[in-house]
């Protein structure tokens, strides 16, 4: 076997991996024989040390063949004249750190969550969901044209809404997913108008067309600078929804409401960084047009000095850690905006395993300060921010006041975004009802006690 058949066979391995543990759990669940705790959790954490075994041998090999650009076609789901949609895979500079930080940060999760929710209710529905968001991160990181990518993207939505809900006997999490899936609605509708747009423009949806044959960071946008403008927003506009960029971080604490390890995965380390990586992988649009990366910038420094001061005033130490993430991803975000390329997916890839240590660590560090305070025999004492030693007394309250009101943009999100989404569907409702009506010849509305309000 030479070096090329070995990088495809590693390539294919490292797609096939996450596929068969969703096929194996989802058909033993169809099937009722929901495997025990102990199988279901050795399936996924062997799953993710094979995938980490497959990913870290490519990158040794391409390294050893100084290989920067491994590409494998899966196949094309539409092919006619001047168009086609193809599913490809590609492995570059950016892609292979990504897909290792995804197998190592998957697996550790999947360790401790076969402790943490020991006898939970739903134990094996968590593991099926996770199983569908470790496919969906590999398939969205590596992902080699925009129908790939948008088949990751909505993977990783879905599975993220569902294990916000997961404790679906409660109020709150059903209700709290609902509003991160309207959220994802429109992030995902950004991108697939950005897919139409490419495949309008190239007839395609190859990354390697679009931002040139080059290998990454190398490669330069084709497009002109009013096409590459157009597709630039409607991908900013996505990276936006997917990783809680203001005017978008309404949703970020309602998320909060899954289980720990889903929160430490999602919106700590891997799902939160995912709008980042696509602005990394798009760069050399960002930069054919000066407005874009200006755009950009602001977008990344607006939304770090927001979750700052946001964060500053949480009281429960998961939402200080998702505002804390988000300021990160801001900088991240804004770096990607003055051109760097390996600054910030450096930076990304250190956050995200930082951000993951503190997510689990969470539930003892909270007995660890109990103790402390016991110990001491009082609170723990606070040194205060930058904003509490040079803000002034009227400006110190009123970013107070923002603060606790988290910017009002969780209010802003249920007026204009979730509101006007369920009153749409509602009205699809009672059209679909009247329909049915008129065709069956009778009443079709169902009794009143089962109207929903």
């Amino acid at each position: 076997m030479d070096a090329d058949q070995l990088l495809t066979a590693l390539a294919a391995s490292i797609i096939a991996v996450p596929s068969l543990l969703v096929a194996t759990l989802t058909v033993l669940t169809l099937c009722n024989r929901t495997p025990g705790e102990r199988t279901t959790g050795r399936l996924c954490l062997f799953a993710n040390l094979i995938g980490l075994a497959a990913s870290l041998a490519m990158l040794l090999v391409m390294l050893a063949v100084d290989s920067r650009h491994v590409s494998l076609n899966i196949g094309n789901l539409v092919v006619i004249p001047h168009y086609h949609f193809s599913l490809k895979l590609l492995f570059d500079r950016l892609s292979m750190p990504f897909v290792i930080l995804t197998f190592l940060l998957c697996g550790t999760i999947a360790a401790f969550s076969s402790r943490y929710l020991h006898r939970e209710h739903g134990y094996n529905r968590f593991f099926v969901l996770f199983a569908l968001f470790l496919l969906g991160m590999i398939l969205a990181a590596a992902s080699g044209t925009i129908e790939t990518l948008f088949a990751g993207w909505e993977l990783v939505g879905l599975s993220s809404a569902l294990l916000v809900a997961f404790f679906q006997y409660r109020p709150a999490p059903p209700r709290n997913g609902f509003r991160v899936w309207v959220v994802y609605r429109i992030s995902d509708a950004a991108l697939l108008l950005a897919a139409v747009v490419m495949h309008h423009m190239t007839g395609e949806g190859d990354f390697d067309h679009l931002l040139g044959h080059g290998p990454w960071p190398d490669g330069e946008a084709s497009a002109s600078t009013l096409q590459a403008l157009v597709v630039g927003v409607l991908l900013v506009l996505a990276a936006a929804g997917k990783s809680a960029l203001v005017p978008f971080s309404g949703w970020l604490p309602r998320a909060m409401e899954g289980p720990t390890p889903s929160s430490a995965v999602f919106y700590g380390s891997l799902s939160v960084h995912l709008g980042a990586f696509l602005l990394l992988r798009v760069d050399a649009i960002l930069q054919s047009s000066i407005w874009l990366a200006g755009l950009v910038v602001v977008l990344g420094l607006t939304t770090s000095i927001y979750a700052y001061l946001v964060g500053s005033v949480q009281t429960d130490i998961k939402s200080a850690l998702s505002f804390a993430s988000l300021a990160q991803v801001g900088l991240i975000v804004a770096e990607i905006g003055l051109g760097f390329r390996y600054l910030p997916l450096v930076h990304l890839l250190g956050h995200a395993c930082l951000r993951t240590l503190q997510f689990l660590r969470a539930p003892t560090l909270l007995q660890d300060y109990h103790t402390l305070e016991n110990a001491i025999g009082k609170r723990l004492p606070d040194a205060g921010g930058p904003l509490d030693r040079w803000a002034g007394g009227r400006l110190r309250v009123w970013a107070y006041r923002l603060a606790l009101e988290r910017g009002y943009l969780d209010v802003m999100l249920c007026r204009f975004v979730v509101d006007p989404f369920i009153a749409v569907f509602r009205m699809f409702d009672r059209l679909e009802r009247r329909w049915l009506a008129f065709l069956a010849g009778g009443d079709q509305r169902p009794p009143s006690g089962d109207r929903s309000s």
